[in-house]
């Protein structure tokens, strides 16, 4: 044997050595960028599709910043805290469930640069009575996609209970499209401090955010309440697209901003309904906060529009308000010419 063949020799079984001691275990499991679960599969497993995991939080260590966990069969995958850029995926094969009682569904708490998609899950507060606190609870990241999601049975206690609670202290973005948010809100306490959606920036937080082809439906409180009444609070920008809001225990869509001062809040209202909603249909409150709506329809509503403490309500001379039960279909404070 030469020289070179015994040293290529020697290496080979030092480093076999080293496998079976378990120096390179950590390469081992070095992350993936995509990963699945399953109805039958185990956290122990390493989350591939052919052994996929059980839960979300047991993927999601195994999964990369960016990467995605797919559900590759009907289940329930349990609740999760995400803390780095993500997305969520159910294309269509069946329940993908977050079931919870008693908590939040997704706590979102990620970094300034993440972005979280959440698709086509089923995300179940259970219903009961002081139960459950946020389907979607949003910390922090640079913006959250929920995408053909349920989220509804989120009903706390005291005024707690959202659909989906986006309450970042940083600029954030919030997306959502062709997704249904109902009977979340308070059947126990303020039922104007609950509801099917929050979007209530902290000291430092900012809000960007488009709804498009959403359903919020039977809130026990309000449909839609874009609140930028915290202290330190930035700007919130809302749009919505072919929204529905049905059914709402208070105000179906609500901008509120302090009585003076406060963060400028802007709600447009394109192509969407509010019907049913005991309490106004549409609604602005406080000087800082204007809704302007267009091609929209505000029907059978306890009074369709309204505003207090100088809020504004801009119409552009385009949309239905008829037919609101309580014998006011309310009036917008100004008109803005199409051009």
């Amino acid at each position: 044997m030469t020289k070179t063949a015994s040293l290529v020799r020697t290496l080979a079984i030092a480093f076999l050595g080293m496998l079976s001691a378990g120096l390179f275990a950590g390469a081992a499991q070095a992350q993936a960028t995509r990963t699945w679960v399953s109805g039958v599969g185990d956290d122990a497993n390493p989350c591939s599709r052919t052994a996929p995991c059980k839960t979300f939080a047991g993927a999601i260590s195994k999964t990369s910043a960016s990467g995605e966990i797919n559900v590759l069969d009907p289940g329930g995958f349990g609740a999760i805290t995400i803390t780095k850029a993500i997305t969520l995926s159910n294309d269509g094969v069946g329940t993908a469930g977050v079931l919870v009682s008693g908590t939040n569904g997704i706590v979102i708490a990620a970094g300034a640069t993440d972005v979280v998609t959440l698709r086509g899950l089923d995300i179940d507060g259970v219903g009961s009575v002081g139960g459950s606190l946020a389907g979607v609870q949003f910390n922090s990241g640079a913006a959250l996609l929920i995408d053909n999601c349920k989220i509804y049975g989120f009903q706390g206690a005291s005024g707690a209970g959202w659909g989906i609670r986006f309450t970042p202290s940083a600029a954030s973005e919030l997306w959502v499209t062709d997704s249904i948010i109902s009977t979340n809100g308070s059947t126990g306490g303020p039922i104007g401090e609950s509801g099917n959606v929050l979007i209530q920036p902290q000291s430092g937080g900012s809000v960007n955010g488009h709804f498009e082809r959403v359903q919020l439906l039977n809130a026990f409180g309000n449909g839609l309440r874009v609140d930028g009444t915290v202290s330190g609070a930035g700007a919130l920008n809302i749009e919505l697209n072919q929204v529905v809001v049905d059914g709402s225990g208070n105000t179906g869509m609500v901008a509120v901003a302090p009585a003076t001062g406060g963060p400028l809040v802007n709600l447009f209202v394109d192509n969407s309904t509010s019907s049913n909603n005991i309490g106004f249909g549409v609604r602005s409150v406080g000087a800082n906060a204007t809704v302007r709506l267009t091609r929209s329809t505000v029907t059978n509503n306890t009074t369709g529009l309204g505003t207090s403490s100088s809020g504004v309500l801009a119409s552009y001379s385009n949309n239905n308000v008829s037919g609101n039960i309580g014998g006011s279909d309310g009036a917008p404070t100004t008109t803005i010419s199409p051009k």
